[in-house]
């Protein structure tokens, strides 16, 4: 079976609300689904830093959506929900957003536990098998799905960049949420969603952003994944 964009279903008129909208990742992540004419939802951890952020990325180039700003409570309110926090604040976050993130929500978990030393990034031991998996533990109304850890903060946020060439690798045991991921993924410019398997595998996924950090350090570049023969 080949990748077809057109068998993914139509998720034109969702709103995608991005938890720690201000963050690097976060921010980046809403500049190119506001590029691509996905209406965004900005949360923070302040109702004005969000407003700001939204402010700041409606004046970017290429906006073809104006985003919203306000609290991460306000992100929630979106159809689908990224979590885009650090992981020291995680479980914290998760767990205070819970009651919200109820009722088949569909929630996208794109954070990776890493730690650093000397010797460079390195994977974390999570107790639940993954962040994506300990997002679902916390949340057990929501359809948590695992996305968008292999994507560069930095090409994200760069306006001159017009495609971001990669695969964005999509985990859930719920395969219609995981497919309105892989359609959102599937809007920006240059990138594929593509399913990688049952949420129970997103512990690789996760781990795998440290050799992609390794790469980047070595290469001196922003480097992705590319699924070949699909």
């Amino acid at each position: 079976m080949s990748y077809d964009q057109i068998e993914l279903p139509d998720v034109s008129a969702l709103r995608v609300g991005i938890i720690g909208g201000t963050g690097p990742q976060g921010r980046g992540l809403a500049y190119r689904f506001a590029r691509a004419g996905v209406r965004v939802l900005v949360g923070s951890r302040s109702t004005e830093r969000g407003v700001q952020a939204a402010q700041e990325l409606n004046a970017l180039p290429g906006v073809a959506a104006q985003a919203e700003g306000g609290d991460n409570a306000f992100a929630c309110e979106a159809d689908v929900v990224v979590i885009a926090v650090p992981w020291e604040g995680h479980a914290a976050t998760v767990a205070e957003l819970a009651p919200l993130l109820t009722r088949g929500k569909v929630v996208v978990d794109c954070v990776n536990p890493l730690g650093f030393d000397k010797q460079g990034p390195f994977a974390l031991p999570v107790p639940e098998g993954s962040a994506a998996e300990q997002a679902a533990t916390l949340l057990p109304e929501a359809r948590v799905c695992a996305a968008f850890h292999h994507v560069s903060a930095v090409l994200l946020a760069d306006p001159e960049v017009e495609r971001v060439d990669l695969d964005v690798l999509v985990l859930g045991d719920d395969r219609e949420a995981a497919a309105q991921v892989q359609a959102l993924a599937g809007r920006i410019a240059g990138m594929r969603g593509v399913f990688a398997g049952r949420l129970r595998n997103a512990g690789q996924v996760e781990a795998l952003t440290a050799n992609l950090i390794a790469v980047n350090k070595r290469y001196k570049v922003h480097a992705g994944i590319r699924v070949t023969d699909l």
